[in-house]
């Protein structure tokens, strides 16, 4: 085991990582840039080494730096978390070349399914359901000929990267020239990487991705589902585990195809596939079709990891790390079972009244709840700042039920107990999307909050009047640019970027 890691991460992803590094009796190294010089996971850390001023390029995103700190601090490995570099291929091989461990998949892992047309190549040679479309086209004819086979509506969408960025939907042909123009723009500006891909594209798709996990001695599973299709421009805000649309064939079926996908690969360690369901197939066995289309891998721990530890009592990131170290995973594909509901809710310093735009400032009173079944992933406290220089996140309140209406119920009650006064939040918004009968009878789609669910704020709240007071007060100086450490392909654009 580990004498000593360095977590490449900040905020609660770091605190999570510190926590299952000190029940396994690892020394933690922490690391910050200026704007974190006082944060949490600076000061819970066995050890804490400044990497830079506030700009993520200068600090979190500094591959170098990273490196140089794990060394001077003789530590063993480096968890990138989830988000800044933890999939990236070229810092997984730079963290090998320095003789430290990457406690995360083989950079080669990473680098295959970093390119979404080489993974779609990849998963159909393994027998994996992929959604219809073509790879490697390059005029704008091909791209005509393509979208007439495969039938309007159609995505297009970069073939490097994620994140929902270049992606476009194209309902007629009239559409399709301004779309490539768009798409490979926004493509070539957030990956140096203007290629395109063209998929069948459904309107009314679920995402569900399955959690896999392998060791390095060949043993690979999955750990189930997670319900993913409550999302915002293609960026989650509720996940839940179990799936309420699943049949335990179709689990299966979905879990098999999940772990194949991953073996194409050689992978190892936490990794997540994630899926597009059409519910439209209801039989699928009598339509010739699986129903459910691969869509990208994941090669790392995902930001909802939580809701399948509740359910299977497995602790990811202590596996994550032992497997790193060389053990083996000891639990067979028969062995591994669901108990209950778990739902995720991301809590954002946030204004949906207002796009969703970022809300920063000093969290003047916050006080997370607590009661059996209620857990809080978090790097705040009161009195902290909310910088504007990275992702908005709070924190991740997870609760678990016996059954799903139990789940849904508890988290409501927890969200009303949640307090962050100081700024504005997210609060009020998941409240009424977990009220709404789409989603307590789990119809809701990917596209369901944009195109169904017209959410207005009833009242002012009391956190949206404190804000407004603070910003008579004070001239914000907001940034171009908004990092998310919880997406590796950050930073935003636009502050209403995609976070994964």
């Amino acid at each position: 085991m580990f004498k000593k890691i360095l977590i490449a991460n900040r905020g609660e992803i770091a605190i999570r990582i510190m926590r299952a590094c000190k029940e396994l009796g690892a020394k933690t190294v922490a690391v910050y840039s200026d704007a974190d010089k006082n944060s949490m996971h600076a000061q819970l850390a066995d050890e804490a080494i400044h990497i830079g001023d506030s700009s993520p390029k200068q600090s979190y995103l500094n591959a170098d730096v990273l490196i140089q700190a794990a060394l001077a601090s003789q530590a063993d490995a480096i968890h990138p978390g989830y988000g800044f570099l933890s999939e990236n291929a070229s810092f997984a091989g730079t963290v090998d070349s320095a003789h430290l461990t990457f406690i995360g998949p083989s950079a080669d892992s990473i680098r295959a399914m970093g390119d979404k047309a080489e993974s779609k190549i990849r998963m159909k040679k393994a027998g994996v359901p992929t959604v219809p479309g073509f790879e490697g086209l390059e005029s704008e004819s091909d791209f005509k000929k393509a979208a007439e086979e495969i039938g309007y509506p159609v995505l297009v969408k970069a073939a490097a990267g994620g994140g929902g960025k270049g992606m476009r939907v194209v309902n007629q042909p009239e559409e399709l020239h301004e779309a490539i123009e768009s798409a490979r723009g926004e493509a070539s500006n957030a990956f140096g990487d203007d290629r395109l891909l063209v998929e069948k594209y459904i309107p009314n798709a679920h995402h569900i991705e399955f959690q896999v996990f392998g060791d390095q001695h060949g043993h690979l599973v999955h750990l189930f589902e997670r319900e993913c299709s409550t999302q915002r421009r293609y960026q989650k805000i509720i996940e839940e585990t179990p799936s309420p649309l699943l049949t335990p064939e179709l689990r299966k079926q979905m879990g098999e195809a999940a772990v194949n996908a991953a073996r194409a690969v050689n992978y190892y360690n936490a990794g997540t596939i994630e899926f597009i369901f059409d519910p439209s197939l209801s039989t699928p066995a009598l339509s010739g079709d699986e129903g459910f289309y691969f869509l990208e891998m994941n090669t790392r721990l995902q930001v909802e990891h939580p809701i399948t530890e509740l359910t299977t009592g497995l602790d990811l990131v202590q596996w994550q790390i032992r497997v790193a170290a060389g053990e083996r995973f000891p639990y067979s594909q028969e062995q591994l079972t669901q108990r209950g509901h778990a739902i995720e809710c991301r809590v954002y310093a946030e204004d949906p009244a207002n796009g969703f735009f970022p809300s920063t400032g000093k969290l003047l009173q916050y006080i997370e709840p607590r009661g059996p079944g209620i857990r809080v992933d978090s790097g705040f406290r009161a009195g902290d700042e909310v910088s504007h220089f990275y992702d908005p996140l709070l924190a991740k309140l997870i609760v678990f039920g016996e059954s799903r209406e139990t789940a849904i119920q508890k988290m409501q009650a927890a969200l009303r107990e949640f307090v962050a006064h100081g700024v504005t939040t997210n609060i009020d918004f998941m409240q009424d999307v977990l009220s709404h009968e789409d989603f307590t009878s789990g119809k809701v789609s990917t596209k369901w909050v944009e195109n169904k669910f017209n959410w207005k704020p009833s009242t002012p709240t009391f956190e949206s009047l404190i804000a407004a007071s603070l910003a008579d007060l004070t001239i914000v100086n907001r940034p171009s640019s908004i990092v998310n450490e919880h997406d590796p392909f950050s930073p935003w654009k636009n502050p209403n970027g995609f976070r994964n």
